[in-house]
């Protein structure tokens, strides 16, 4: 027998060695968290930022730059009262249009690129509008700057959040806000000045000096991500062509619908059915493609849709307030434009002066409650202006238009903050044009449904109160008679019909005022609904404002 000290070799499959535990998950990057590390800006990026936000200022102005000289410009071109609207219309269909399909292209082109761009196109396109000869080339040439000019307007938010630091990002944020008050308050006044001082033509002219600056300096200095052609492989065009046809009738429907009494209109219902139709599609295809013309993932974020929501709200407020109480000097009060402007120029005023506080009281309470304060304010002015005279003037208007103005601020800051501080990077740039676009969805809604309830209104008071205007009562015929004998002097025919038609327009005026309160009283009661809805919002994890600067390193 043979005997061994060591055992045969086997193979033997040694124990997996446990692995460690895996870190917990890391939060999902925002926008906020994102900008932990940056330094503050240097002097040339400010500069360069500043331009940008002129060159919103710019696209946002010419909005509303020339509703208040259609006039003119309707002489100018030979067109009709019907067809001059076209010269507002067209601009915003294009701009609605593009505002959505600015994340897409900022990706494929850059930042830097689509926004140089859009403004070099813009400023040549205000240019060829001044020397607009015909109502068509006016058209033509207000799509194009439209379109140009919606590439301006949500670019900026994505470079804002970018390079700047808490500190420096809530200044910049009220700047904005500060501007998007002033453009619609500043631009029929603006408009009117330049008409009556010089030409029409001069709505246009005044972008190209200012545009030509904007895109030199954002050229030169704005350079903050690079263009990725990869993109242009997948191109969605039928989404984008289902988008334009959407989008481009909706405005179309809402701008023109009370004008031609709605869907008694062919042109209008058909309108009305294919953005329907094209909605539909357009949805099923951006749910579907993998590379869609617009990203809605950020709607699932509740902040986000919830900041969307009041952007719209805010829309309806700064576009209704501005055209509602201009119109009621006008059209009750007989004003100027100059008289116009100078009553209603207190709501920036207002907006200017409390803008220095806002970020001071955006650090130090929450966004939530800050919001909250600024739909009540929006809410109060409404309700105090709701108790219009036929005598109402600056010194009746100039409370509630001060509580507007601060109200406005008090919403603008806020609704950016918890709608966009909270989005992860690569949401930011195509989230921005869809918050922008449900501002001026909601300015759009609201004067359409404006209108509509301006004229129901209208229709209901003057039928009440004419039950009451009957010559048979002593105090009416008292009053036809006075109006007969101061008038008979002037009429060779008796002076009783001047007087009953004297008595009808007295009727119609206090009608409209009495239309006007209503319409107060239910901008007032929108911003209500949204005071209510508050608690749905969260509270953001990390305050997009929290103090984060990085000082620079000697």
């Amino acid at each position: 027998m043979t005997w061994t000290l060591v055992s045969p070799l086997r193979r033997v499959r040694a124990p997996r060695p446990t692995p460690p535990p895996a870190p917990p998950a890391a939060p999902p990057t925002s926008a906020a968290t994102a900008r932990a590390p940056i330094r503050p800006p240097s002097l040339r990026t400010w500069i360069g930022v500043l331009a940008m936000v002129f060159g919103m200022f710019m696209a946002l102005l010419d909005i509303q730059i020339v509703t208040s000289s259609l006039t003119q410009i309707q002489g100018g071109l030979s067109a009709s009262a019907d067809e001059i609207s076209w010269v507002q219309t067209s601009y915003l269909i294009a701009e609605v249009v593009m505002i959505p399909l600015s994340g897409m292209l900022s990706r494929l082109m850059s930042t830097r690129v689509l926004f140089v761009a859009s403004t070099v196109g813009f400023t040549l396109t205000s240019a060829l509008c001044a020397g607009a000869t015909s109502l068509g080339a006016m058209i033509v040439f207000r799509v194009m700057q439209g379109f140009l000019g919606g590439a301006m307007i949500p670019t900026v938010f994505p470079v804002v959040y970018t390079v700047f630091p808490p500190r420096q990002l809530a200044v910049v944020m009220v700047l904005i806000s500060l501007i998007l008050n002033l453009s619609s308050t500043v631009g029929p006044t603006l408009g009117g000045y330049l008409t009556d001082t010089y030409s029409w033509h001069w709505l246009f002219l005044v972008n190209i000096v200012p545009g030509i600056g904007v895109a030199i300096l954002v050229w030169t200095l704005i350079d903050v991500d690079k263009p990725n052609w990869s993109l242009l492989r997948a191109f969605d065009l039928p989404g984008l062509i289902l988008m334009a046809l959407f989008l481009g009738c909706l405005e179309y429907v809402l701008e023109e619908g009370e004008r031609w009494d709605w869907f008694s209109d062919s042109t209008i219902l058909a309108a009305a059915v294919l953005s329907a139709v094209s909605a539909g599609l357009f949805f099923w295809r951006v749910l579907t493609y993998r590379q869609p013309i617009i990203d809605l993932r950020a709607y699932r974020i509740r902040n986000f849709a919830m900041g969307s929501f009041y952007t719209f709200i805010v829309g309806i407020g700064l576009y209704c307030g501005t055209y509602v109480v201009p119109l009621f000097l006008a059209e009750v009060r007989g004003f100027s434009s100059l008289q116009i402007g100078e009553t209603v120029v207190v709501t920036g005023c207002a907006s200017l002066a409390v803008s220095p506080f806002t970020t001071y009281i955006a650090r130090k309470i929450d966004l939530r409650v800050m919001l909250a304060i600024g739909m009540c304010l929006f809410m109060t002015a409404m309700y105090l202006t709701a108790g219009l005279t036929n005598q109402a003037s600056f010194g009746e208007l100039f409370l509630p238009q001060i509580l507007r103005g601060i109200g406005l601020m008090f919403c603008f800051l806020p609704a950016n903050l918890i709608a966009l501080g909270g989005l992860p990077p690569e949401l930011l740039r195509g989230a921005a044009g869809l918050y922008n676009l449900m501002r001026n969805l909601g300015g759009a809604i609201g004067l359409a449904a404006l209108g509509t309830v301006m004229n129901d209104r209208l229709h209901f008071h003057w039928n009440r109160l004419i039950e009451s205007v009957n010559p048979a009562r002593p105090a009416v015929q008292h009053f036809l008679d006075m109006q007969a004998g101061r008038l008979d002097p002037h009429f060779t025919g008796g002076a009783t019909p001047p007087a009953i038609k004297l008595l009808g327009r007295i009727v119609e005026r206090e009608a409209l005022v009495l239309t006007f309160n209503d319409v107060m009283l239910l901008i007032g009661g929108i911003f209500f609904i949204g005071l209510v809805l508050i608690p749905v919002l969260r509270r953001p994890r990390t305050s997009p404002l929290a103090t984060r600067d990085v000082e620079a390193e000697a």
